[in-house]
């Protein structure tokens, strides 16, 4: 006993020795500043440091970064032409006819608030984006949940690439497919008329157009959403699972409880996305149907825009229509982020 109350205070003395004392911010940015080295700021690593350990991944996102410059955002310079009386002819070169184009100021948007036609435009895009989002968008989430349920990982891995494999048809490819399912000439109209009934024509028919637009969409598009839910099934604990069987807890109850919470935040940044895209219905796929069923029911603002600015030569209406439809769009997200934000999620971008 007498021994270890005197190892006691020795052995403290021999770790008070070896164990160097705390310092402080100043110090240790004095001591980084000695040693050449960046301090740690109170927000984390030091911006350098960042740089210097991410410098491979930055440059494998520079390209991309380059690709939405040039495309999305150095076109946005054009949009002036919507405050112009834009001619092409006025210049040897784009530029020089901007230059030399008059301003209207906002006649092109008066002009808009009057046109019948962009109305009507606007308003079978919104009734083809309200059908695709009540049809459209639950089947990934649903077509996940089920192949998730599956057992076998082979049979798992087929399923969901039959399902992703229509992604890589082109919209022509598409529509022509189901022109001869459900054409007037099609397996569909075949079958009924060797029975004794009369042919019918889905392809053709204006008040079935926004749904057999969708459903081309759910056949085509459904497993790039699939592939999205089920990566953020696969994050899901197994222990939450054992955990909820253990309580007692069904199939369904696990899935209620334990699946859905965890897709929640995808599914609300998702529909936000979706809700961003309210105005864009599908360019290439509408176009291609627009005659059989008429301007009536398939005109929309991309075609619209597309028919007034290519096949009219009214470049600054079109630029109008186009800025008005971003405006909408652009406001349709932060009310939408907003909801998710209200919702407990982050959406977008965070509060």
């Amino acid at each position: 006993m007498p021994q270890s109350k005197v190892a006691g205070p020795e052995r403290a003395a021999d770790d008070s020795k070896k164990v160097p004392a705390c310092s402080g911010p100043a110090e240790d940015t004095d001591a980084a500043r000695r040693a050449n080295v960046p301090a740690r700021t109170s927000q984390g690593i030091d911006w350098r440091v960042r740089l210097r350990r991410d410098r491979t991944l930055i440059l494998m996102t520079l390209p991309a970064v380059l690709l939405v410059l040039v495309f999305n955002y150095v076109p946005l310079l054009g949009n002036m032409v919507a405050f112009q009386d834009y001619d092409p002819y006025l210049g040897d070169n784009a530029l020089q006819a901007v230059r030399e184009s008059p301003w209207v100021g906002s006649e092109h948007f008066s002009r808009m608030v009057e046109d019948r036609l962009f109305w009507q435009a606007l308003e079978n895009t919104l009734t083809i984006f309200l059908v695709q989002l009540t049809l459209f968008f639950p089947v990934p989430v649903l077509l996940a949940l089920l192949i998730n349920s599956f057992v076998r990982p082979r049979v798992r891995a087929v399923a969901q690439a039959v399902l992703y494999l229509p992604h890589f048809f082109s919209w022509v490819l598409v529509v022509t497919i189901f022109q001869q399912m459900f054409g007037g000439a099609g397996m569909l109209a075949q079958t009924l008329r060797e029975h004794g009934y009369e042919g019918i024509d889905l392809m053709t028919d204006p008040g079935l157009f926004k749904f057999l637009v969708t459903f081309e969409m759910v056949w085509k598009d459904a497993g790039w959403g699939v592939i999205v839910f089920l990566a953020a099934l696969s994050v899901i604990s197994p222990d939450l699972y054992e955990a909820a069987a253990m309580d007692g807890a069904s199939r369904w109850r696990r899935m209620w409880h334990v699946t859905l919470p965890a897709l929640r935040p995808v599914v609300a940044l998702l529909l936000v996305l979706q809700v961003g895209n309210a105005l864009t219905v599908g360019f290439e796929q509408i176009l291609l149907q627009r005659t059989a069923v008429g301007p009536t029911a398939a005109e929309v603002l991309d075609t619209y825009v597309w028919n007034v600015g290519i096949q009219y030569g009214d470049f600054s209406y079109a630029a109008a229509v186009g800025v008005i439809k971003g405006i909408i769009g652009l406001g349709l997200v932060l009310a939408a982020n907003k909801v998710a934000h209200m919702m407990g999620e982050q959406g977008v971008y965070k509060r």
